[in-house]
This record gives C-alpha cells, structure tokens and sequence, in this order.
C-alpha cells in the first residue's frame, strides 16, 4: 500500500533525513587510509543517538540474521549491505559506499553517499561521478503525473550510456513510517510503465551502478551484496517527495561537501 504524506509528516520525515545527512557528514570526517569500519560504525551510533534518534539498521532483518549494525558500509565490490568490523581498515584507493538510517519521531530517513579514501584513479571516480549524476536524473523525473518507469529509465539511461552495469537485484523504496514502503523503485525500466507518481508521495531513489555487469550475489554472512564479476560499484541514495512540477528532497549532500571541500583546502594549505 502507498502512503501519501501530509505536510507535517513530510516535516518530520525532513527532520529525520537531516538527522542521517549530518550523520554521515561525522562519519566523512573519519574516512581515511587506516581506519576500521567499525570506528565508523560507533562514530554514527554515538552521533544519532546525540540527537534523539535510532539507528535504524541496527537489528532489522529476522530474528535468525539481524543486521547487527547502525550503517551498511561497503567497499569496492561491494554493492550495498556490508557489516563493519574492527578488523577491516580502509585502504588507499578504496571507494566506500555508506548507507545509514535513522528513526527520529516516528518517521525514517534513509540514505547513502560513496566516498574515495585518499587518492583514487580517475576511471573510479568516473563511476561515483555517474552514479550522483543518475541519482539526480532520477529525481528530476519524480514528480506528480510521472511513472515510476520514467525514474527508473532516467537512471538506466545515464548509466548504461557511459559502459556502466546498473544493479536489477536491488531497487529503491518508499519511506515513511517504515523503512520500507511500496512502492520499488528500480534503476531500469521503461518510460510511462509502473506505478503512477502523485503529490504527497515519499521515495528513497538509490542508484547503484558497477563498472561491469549488473549481476550480484550475497555472501555467507547473508548481509553484504558484493559483483559477481568483482568490478567496483557505487551508491548514492536521497529521500525524496513527489511535487507537482519539481521534486522536493529532504536530504542533503551538503554536509558532507563541507567536510570534503575543508580537506581539500587544509591539502593546499599545507601544500
């Protein structure tokens, strides 16, 4: 069932979102050659936690398997879903897909930024700079009248245009009280086919793109969704509310620009 959303759920669902954008802001502060993933891990757990959130990862799945995180941190092949350990440093190189949710007043904010750790070559960033770029060709077709199809081709489109393999086996969401509401949202499809977009509707749109094939597998632990052929993926994720002409997003990427340009500039600075 699709939940359409009044204006002060939107806002709560926008409190909760901002929550997750300056959370991983903190988390971009960290990332460098050295650090374990589980230092990132207890850095988002400590931030959201601060301002009266819940991670929202942390145990969701069955009983059997929780997912015994507060972020999903994946790197290089792997695609999403990753679990952080004490026993796995970034490396130079490496490109580091975070994804984190965040519960905060009974509304959910969920999305997901890729990050370089120190230098890394320039087909890599080629990859991350096409997969932000799909996420907002996404958006731009997100509004009242659209086809959830047209989202999805927008994506595919831009993707597959420039030799990258857009992921079938995984698909964005609605969102709002959970998680995880109808309706999908794949990264491939067909203009004008799927669902009908209307105002008052909430999406998390997540492309998630590789540099080879589409085709992916989950490992032994039952979480982390790595390339069949081993190529590096990306992934970047917004929460999004359908509007009539122009899509809102209630996430930001700004946050995490500031942390990133500040580094860049202390580089120059120090020469």
């Amino acid at each position: 069932m699709i939940f359409l959303k009044s204006e002060s759920e939107i806002e709560k669902m926008r409190d909760s979102a901002q929550l997750v954008s300056r959370t991983l802001a903190e988390v971009a502060k960290h990332i460098e050659p050295g650090v374990t993933t589980a230092k990132l891990d207890r850095v988002a757990e400590e931030y959201i936690e601060r301002y009266n959130g819940r991670p929202a990862f942390k145990g969701y799945g069955t009983d059997k398997n929780p997912f015994p995180a507060t972020l999903c941190i994946s790197i290089n092949e792997e695609v999403v879903h990753g679990i952080p350990s004490e026993k796995r440093n970034l490396k130079e190189g490496d490109v580091v897909s975070i994804d984190c949710g965040v519960e905060k007043n009974g509304y959910f904010g969920d999305h997901a930024y890729t990050f370089a750790v120190g230098e890394c070559d320039e087909k890599t960033l080629d990859l991350l700079r096409t997969t932000l770029e799909s996420l907002y060709k996404g958006i731009d077709k997100t509004v009242h009248g659209n086809k959830v199809g047209d989202i999805s081709n927008a994506v595919q489109n831009h993707c597959e245009n420039k030799g990258y393999g857009v992921v079938r086996d995984l698909v964005g969401h609605g969102l709002g009280k959970s998680l995880h509401e109808d309706p999908s949202v794949p990264n491939f499809g067909k203009p004008g086919r799927g669902e009908r977009l209307r105002s008052g509707m909430t999406l998390a749109i997540e492309p998630m793109i590789t540099m080879g094939g589409w085709k992916v597998k989950t490992l032994n632990d039952g979480w982390t969704v790595v390339t069949e052929d081993q190529s590096i993926a990306a992934h970047y994720e917004h929460d999004v509310v359908v509007r009539e002409g122009k899509a809102e997003i209630l996430s930001t990427f700004d946050y995490i620009d500031e942390i990133t340009k500040s580094r860049i500039n202390a580089k120059i600075e120090n020469g």
